[in-house]
């Protein structure tokens, strides 16, 4: 079989070459000077360190790349994007939706060089807005077609050359709020030991937290997926862990590579979910604590150890009272009434 298909095998996604090790001497945005230049003018959430950026929060050293982004992307026919806010599954559907769509070049099984074995589903999937605010936004040039990439921006602060770009996909993952919010805290304390999970939950009822508002984000998307269900993709954490093959399958229907009759006999889909699998993730050697050292360098704040906790559903219960969950339940019910989407 692989030899009749080998003219029509996809070259792309494609991990950045240059993402692993620094790039002192590179060329950068010129531009990204007058851009940081504009922050010191926003409001600031300095406990957090985010800037609100057309009313959205969100990381302050990212705004510069997020303008960057508005102002030069260059979309390419057959791009994809995903998109989330942080802490929703965004490291687990990185490595799907890679091993998915890299299976062509890269087999889900039996292949000792597959790159998410050796190394961080962030570091073959790239954020835009990391990049574009290191001044490297060109480097996705360099990427095979289809290229994939991943945002945390919400959808009203994209550029159009995405948000409305038919030959451009985004697929979404949203999670149940609070459980995001838990994970958001977790994560945050490797920057911030000290920090009170009650501070974060405040900034989060207040919209005032990463990527906040919350409901604003989960809601641009929502609403896009169901105006524009070809190019959008709307996806809910709990199913995919409730189906993952199911959502596999629907994710790469989605792009434009279905898995064939003879890859569904051959058990591929299988074998794409046990590759990305968060045990099988967490316990390589890439993603342990032990070889952080140079992550530090490279990511400036989170090792790669730090995006794999516990990866479940249902945490939130072991670190808000009851009535800190019926508080932001009703808070984001309101936000969502008339939507049709839930998260009750």
């Amino acid at each position: 079989m692989a030899a009749s298909n080998a003219a029509s095998v996809v070259v792309g996604p494609a991990p950045l070459p240059f993402n692993n090790d620094g790039d002192a001497d590179a060329a950068r945005d010129p531009l990204l000077e007058e851009y940081a230049g504009a922050v010191s003018a926003l409001p600031s959430n300095p406990r957090l360190r985010l800037r609100c950026y057309q009313g959205t929060w969100v990381m302050e050293p990212w705004v510069p790349g997020i303008i960057a982004i508005q102002r030069g992307f260059a979309p390419r026919r057959g791009d994809v994007v995903l998109a989330s806010a942080p802490k929703c599954g965004t490291t687990w559907l990185k490595a799907l939706a890679f091993a998915a769509m890299a299976r062509g070049a890269h087999p889900p099984a039996g292949h000792a060089g597959h790159p998410l074995l050796r190394l961080n589903p962030h570091d073959c999937v790239p954020f835009m807005e990391k990049l574009f605010a290191a001044g490297w936004g060109s480097r996705l040039d360099a990427l095979p077609s289809p290229r994939l990439m991943a945002t945390h921006m919400h959808h009203s602060i994209l550029p159009a050359c995405i948000r409305d770009n038919p030959d451009c996909k985004i697929v979404y993952i949203c999670r149940e709020p609070k459980d995001m919010l838990v994970s958001m805290w977790h994560f945050a304390r490797r920057m911030q030991p000290d920090h009170p999970f009650s501070d974060l939950f405040e900034a989060a009822c207040e919209g005032r937290c990463l990527s906040g508002p919350i409901w604003d984000h989960v809601l641009g998307y929502w609403n896009a997926s169901k105006a524009s269900p070809e190019t959008v993709l709307f996806l809910r954490y709990e199913e995919m862990l409730r189906d993952a093959v199911g959502n596999v399958r629907k994710l790469a229907r989605f792009v434009g590579q279905p898995f064939s009759p003879a890859e569904e006999e051959a058990g591929v889909v299988d074998d794409v979910v046990r590759l990305c699998s968060f045990e099988k993730l967490k316990n390589l050697e890439v993603n342990r604590a032990s070889s952080s050292e140079q992550q530090v360098v490279r990511r400036g704040t989170f090792t790669n150890d730090s995006f794999f906790r516990r990866g479940e559903a249902g945490d939130w219960a072991n670190h808000m009272t009851p009535e800190m969950a019926r508080r932001l339940d009703a808070i984001v019910e309101d936000k969502l009434r008339g939507s049709d989407l839930s998260f009750s």
